[in-house]
């Protein structure tokens, strides 16, 4: 080498002088290079380090096939390091247990008996206690294995041979990812779904192969038949690929394969098809969305996932998985099931417990590892006043409930490592099924060629068979025998030496038959064979329909939940559909939703169902239609009004309590919540779902029957601990609020059936800090506003509901029009047997079903037909019994 400063050509025990630093360079390269090359990075073909082929080679020499018997894992260690691997059997060990755990390994290839470890860092048992076999999907790594479809090289002790890569019917690099740190370098390629990666090879197989060269294949394997006297099996265990093209006998066999190499890259030739697609990023995040993790979990930003997928290298977010659900004594418990990749769940349990103490996390009573065999379960128990989205998003912030993954896929290809994006680990995978799938049909065409060339000779030497015995008899030795065939019969020394085998029983004619047979369907094999190899369209339908064969065999569901939005960009509203909603408020502040169909109709008279548990002496008294993107503007007894999303209501069961309010708003001691109207995400006031009119107030309506209207613009920022609506007298509460377009006119209802209804325009608009002036006036002290509604039309209906269960409806028509401040006149003949006005609602063209719910929760749906119209000053009819102690709380209209 001219560039070194010291000859380096030496005898042994001769001293030569060098230069530390380039010993240490040398040694160092040559290190580093065999860390990269021999032992932490994945091929690009198979997905494996040397160590996990090793293993599985092992296993196959073993036949510890799926459906075998489990071996000591010992066995399988001290076999793969014997054999295969220059290292003990404690540090293979370690690499099988990983193969066969499902937390660590998205398709697990090793099928493990015994205490593999687990997701808290448990060890596993010593490899003397536990047993393997292959898993179910182990065998499509190794299939063709042995029909010199990859190469082989030595092992480390020169005594056996062992294949450079496993002929990998599926892309084990990205279904199973790899992690790995080598010198200079790491390669962190997180795993996918075994369906997706398949759907996306054959898209790229539909869209076609763009590479264009020229593959010599074929034409050297035409050249080598056509020297050939007697058809040649091929070698099962290549060196080199281009074995298959020159003799296995040629002495010079390294020479020729080095002269065909020289020649080839002389003419700009390559030995095998490339596969090349001009399938986009973009087009492969449709069918692969992201990540696959063996945990589940949710990924976040497709943006910079789609980075990763173009580049090969990208961040990509882990969340843990989730739900908030109501426990017992009004707690709420985090319900955890799914965790990111790769945390040890006993490290972030104890990572809680001392956020907990420290006091960086409030609002924990408890965690609770509720995991078993059925799957992850990890309860984090809420104290009482504690808001769950809160905790929920500290643990998010503070614990691995939330981690990236770093890809940085890094992948050997021809021995030298390489950052890979999607596309290209794809195309070298098809590429390399490729020459798999060529190599397989040269190696069965050549078995076939050699059967049939036997078969030739024996069906031969049966049509003259006299002869041929004759001949045989009067040999001396086997050789002989052997030779006269070949001299008197022109057989080739295969065709004798068959012939020489063959029992006597070959002789009866049912024997010759199976030989026409079986030559005739050798004949169509070779046919079929050649036609598959000149035609690479053909090749590509044959890797599409095994990828196709393995989706059906092995593919499965994904497990991971992808969402488009980054974190920071993602709002609650943004990870709730929009969609119809059940909201129901108690009347000491329980609040829930649920879906609407939640409640069965049923007959008017009907007992009902439990619309879900209240303390005692609670009922509900809110219950109404929205839409979970919507927002409720809630007035308050006090006078007061908050804003509450809906989506931040927790969705329960039918049966639930709720959640109180004051988790949810700044309610006040004593404070309940006494209206509730809804404004959409475009600031639009409704009273009712989908209503399209434009409203300028809010009409209030006081129980001592105050009434007050205020504009809507004084109420479009609302602070967080609530504006103040009107101020009251003492001992008085806002019951109604109603939205107005300023031209309306307004019907007041009271508990002892008297009502009154009024112009609008009689009541002048006041600030919010203001008292407002008299809408109704009482003939009983006793008495006070239960209702108050907005009237459309004349022949709008009212509904009123008794407390014991009594309703009707009556016409607007009947209701005059007086001057605001008056007592009004009969809505309603209440008596002992109908108990007080409980509910009043005006009524619209749309509304079909009424939801009736007493004090003690029992709910019951009907149709508003079957309520009837009476007139003003009646008692109405039974719509719902109501049992001895219960009452009618409210009614909803859907």
């Amino acid at each position: 080498n001219n560039n070194l400063d010291v000859d380096l050509t030496f005898k042994p025990g001769t001293t030569v002088v060098r230069s530390i630093v380039d010993e240490m360079k040398a040694n160092y390269l040559d290190y580093s290079m065999s860390v990269i090359v021999s032992r932490a990075l994945p091929e690009v073909k198979d997905g494996l380090k040397p160590s996990q082929r090793r293993i599985l080679v092992a296993m196959n020499d073993l036949n510890l096939h799926p459906n075998a018997h489990y071996r000591k894992s010992a066995k399988i260690a001290g076999d793969t390091s014997g054999n295969y691997h220059p290292h003990g059997e404690s540090v293979v060990y370690p690499t099988l247990v990983k193969m066969a755990q499902d937390f660590s390994t998205r398709y697990p290839l090793v099928d493990g008996q015994g205490n593999f470890g687990s997701i808290d860092g448990d060890s596993p048992a010593a490899m003397r206690y536990t047993e393997a076999r292959m898993a179910k999907i182990t065998p499509a790594l190794l299939d063709d294995l042995s029909k010199g479809t990859v190469t082989y090289v030595s092992n480390y002790d020169g005594t056996r041979l062992e294949p450079t890569v496993l002929p990998a019917l599926f892309p084990n690099v990205l279904a199973n990812g790899s992690d790995g740190i080598a010198v200079g370098m790491a390669t962190k390629i997180p795993p996918h779904n075994l369906t997706e990666l398949i759907e996306a090879l054959q898209k790229m197989i539909e869209k076609g192969n763009k590479w264009e060269g020229k593959a010599v294949y074929n034409d050297l394997r035409k050249k080598k038949e056509a020297k050939e006297e007697i058809p040649e099996t091929l070698n099962p265990k290549p060196i080199d690929y281009l074995e298959n093209y020159i003799g296995k006998d040629d002495l010079n066999l390294q020479h020729h394969i080095d002269e065909l190499r020289a020649e080839l890259k002389k003419n700009e030739e390559v030995l095998y098809p490339e596969f090349k697609s001009d399938i986009t990023p973009l087009e492969l995040i449709e069918i692969i969305p992201g990540p696959d993790f063996p945990t589940g979990s949710t990924i976040y930003d497709q943006k910079e996932i789609l980075n990763a997928y173009a580049t090969g290298r990208g961040r990509i977010l882990q969340r843990a998985k989730a739900s908030i659900v109501e426990g017992k004594k009004g707690r709420y418990h985090i319900v955890v099931t799914e965790i990111p990749y790769q945390v040890n769940k006993a490290h972030m349990i104890e990572k809680i417990a001392d956020l907990v103490k420290d006091k960086k996390i409030k609002g924990i009573a408890d965690i609770r590892d509720e995991s078993n065999r059925e799957g992850m379960r990890l309860v984090v128990i809420l104290k009482k006043d504690a808001q769950p989205k809160a905790v929920l998003n500290k643990l998010y912030k503070y614990t691995e409930m939330q981690k990236v993954f770093n890809a940085n896929m890094i992948a050997l290809v021809e021995q030298e490592p390489k950052t890979l994006p999607l596309r290209r680990f794809l195309e070298l995978f098809l590429s390399f099924r490729l020459v798999v799938t060529i190599r397989r049909y040269e190696f069965d065409l050549a078995e076939a060629r050699y059967r049939g060339h036997i078969l030739e000779g024996l069906l031969k030497a049966l049509d003259m068979l006299d002869e041929v015995i004759t001949t045989i008899r009067r040999s001396k030795s086997q050789d002989t025998a052997k030779t006269n065939l070949m001299d008197k019969f022109d057989f080739t020394e295969v065709q004798a030496q068959a012939i020489l085998d063959m029992q006597l029983r070959k002789l009866a004619a049912l024997e010759r038959m199976k030989l026409q047979n079986e030559h005739k369907e050798i004949k169509e094999k070779i046919k079929e064979y050649n036609e598959i190899l000149e035609n690479q369209d053909r090749i590509l339908e044959i890797v599409n329909s095994d990828l196709e064969e393995v989706k059906e065999k092995y593919g499965d569901d994904r497990r991971t939940k992808v969402v488009k939005e980054k974190i920071n960009e993602i709002s609650e509203e943004d990870m709730v559909a929009p969609e119809d909603t059940l909201v129901t408020i108690t009347h000491s502040g329980y609040i829930k939703r649920l879906p609407p169909n939640t409640y069965k109709s049923q007959h008017r008279g009907g007992k009902g169902v439990s619309g879900g548990e209240t303390k005692e002496g609670d009922f509900i008294e809110h219950a109404f239609l929205c839409n979970t993107h919507d927002e409720l503007l809630l007035f308050t007894n006090k006078g007061k009004v908050f804003n509450l999303r809906v989506f931040e209501i927790p969705e329960l069961g039918r049966t639930a309590k709720g959640l109180p309010l004051v988790n949810l708003v700044q309610l006040g001691p004593d404070e309940i919540v006494t209206s509730v109207l809804t404004r959409d995400p475009k600031g639009k006031i409704s009273k009712e779902k989908n209503e399209e009119k434009v409203y300028k107030y809010f009409l209030m309506a006081t129980e001592n029957g105050t009434v007050k209207k205020t504009e809507l613009k004084e109420f479009a920022k609302i602070r967080s601990n609530g504006l103040t609506a009107i101020n009251l007298e003492e001992g008085d509460n806002l019951s109604w609020v109603r939205p107005t377009t300023g031209e309306e006119e307004v019907i007041i209802i009271t508990k002892h059936g008297k009502s009154i209804r009024f112009k609008e325009t009689d009541v002048r608009p006041m600030g919010r800090n203001t008292k407002g002036v008299k809408g109704i006036s009482f003939k009983r002290e006793d008495d006070s506003v239960i209702g108050m509604g907005i009237v459309e039309s004349d022949k709008q209906r009212l509904l009123t509901l008794s407390e014991f269960g009594y309703g009707k409806m009556s016409l607007l028509e009947e209701y005059s029009t007086q001057k605001r401040g008056g007592t009004g006149i009969f809505t309603f003949r209440v008596t002992n047997k109908t108990g007080d006005v409980s509910s009043a609602r005006l009524l619209t063209e749309n509304e079909e079903e009424i939801v009736v719910i007493s004090e003690k929760s029992k709910v019951i749906r009907a149709d508003l037909k079957a309520v009837p119209v009476q007139g003003r000053q009646t008692s109405g009819v039974k719509v719902m019994n109501i049992n001895r102690g219960d009452k009618v709380a409210t009614v909803a209209v859907l």
